[in-house]
């Protein structure tokens, strides 16, 4: 389990009618921002500003994040398109991918890093699934190719190097890290980088990172991502939320470009609160049901009860859940909310204090009608 998550969690959900989503936002970033002043006394913003508003889309090609910890001065650059015919096949087959991205990390000052460091975040990234980690290390910018070190910099071309130390504002000592696949893998991997260096003792003694309070929402997010495994769109949060009304016409024809009305408040990286407005049509419904491959059958088999309630008119509704463990984590300056839980459940989700979870014998899973495919070996 990560530090901010736990089995069992405090949340205070919200709820709104007749609200819109920007008032909802208002009305919410307004009891935060008094809980924070009466509790700690600290400004989350200066008074009389609201919270930095970003898109999902501006927050991943940013930030590699939809929660991004602003307090570190790092960000992603787009060069897919400056390597698009290039000579290292790395770079220009990820054209042949579906969203595939080249993205660029420049990391002021990183030139002084030993080589065993930079070799440690290849691996590091590999974790969430990058094949590798292409740098290239600007020891003298105004030497041209010959000032620059790394394995990329022999299958680029000048115009393709000078284009991207150009978009990425490189400069003498600065290492410029490059992520090339799948844009998921791409913003998953460099955005946990990018959270890395920033975080580290390097990032801190480089002014990489900022101490402060760093609010924001990150705003319309995408309706639906697509499942390989079952070959069709699926709900990214649910099937309920409402799409953005200029999308309305898009949920069938083109569902990978649907954004929904929903929001999530920001605080030094970590979500805590998230919400979204529902869906009070019952045609809208039926489209966004239609778009995950509901029939008409099955989605009143499953969902006739909430049809029929829309037909008869239902209140434009939506609303807010803060994680209060969440928010209490961040105002004592705990590593984690298991320090502000009783009994928390440790990384593998276990209680200390029962044992639990422990294996149940057969009568107790005849009572829950429960069986098991596959019998326990001994």
């Amino acid at each position: 389990l990560r530090a901010d998550r736990q089995p069992e969690f405090t949340q205070i959900d919200l709820e709104t009618s007749f609200l819109s989503e920007e008032e909802i936002r208002a009305l919410f970033e307004e009891m935060i921002v008094t809980v924070f002043k009466k509790v700690l006394d600290v400004n989350l913003v200066a008074p009389g500003t609201r919270f930095p508003i970003m898109t999902w889309d501006e927050a991943m090609a940013r930030y590699g994040s939809d929660k991004p910890d602003l307090r570190v001065k790092l960000e992603l650059t787009e060069v897919t398109d400056i390597v698009a015919n290039s000579n290292f096949k790395v770079f220009s087959t990820v054209n042949t991918l579906h969203n595939g991205k080249v993205v660029a990390l420049r990391v002021p000052g990183a030139a002084a890093m030993p080589r065993s460091e930079i070799d440690s975040y290849t691996e590091f990234v590999k974790i969430y699934g990058a094949k590798g980690l292409a740098y290239i290390k600007v020891n003298d910018l105004s030497k041209g190719r010959e000032g620059l070190q790394g394995p990329v910099v022999k299958n680029l071309s000048d115009e393709e190097f000078t284009k991207i130390l150009e978009v990425t504002g490189a400069k003498t000592g600065d290492v410029v890290f490059f992520g090339a696949d799948k844009a998921k893998i791409v913003w998953d991997s460099l955005g946990a980088l990018r959270l890395k260096i920033g975080h580290s003792e390097f990032g801190k003694k480089h002014g990489l990172f900022e101490e402060g309070w760093k609010p924001l929402w990150v705003i319309n997010f995408p309706m639906f991502e697509f499942s390989e495994e079952e070959n069709r769109w699926m709900a990214s949060h649910h099937p309920f939320t409402s799409p953005r009304d200029s999308d309305v016409d898009k949920l069938i024809s083109d569902p990978e470009h649907c954004y929904a009305k929903a929001y999530d408040m920001v605080l030094n990286g970590w979500e805590i609160g998230g919400g979204s407005v529902r869906i009070h049509r019952a045609d809208v419904q039926s489209k966004v049901f239609e778009a995950l491959k509901i029939g008409p059958e099955e989605a009143k088999r499953k969902f006739g009860f909430l049809l029929d309630a829309l037909q008869y008119g239902a209140p434009p509704h939506g609303g807010l859940a803060f994680g209060l463990d969440r928010i209490v984590t961040m105002m004592t300056g705990a590593p984690s909310i298991r320090d502000v839980i009783a009994f928390p459940k440790t990384q593998r989700a276990q209680c200390l204090l029962t044992g639990a979870p422990t294996p149940v014998d057969e009568k107790q899973l005849r009572e829950l009608h429960i069986r098991l495919r596959n019998e326990p070996k001994n």
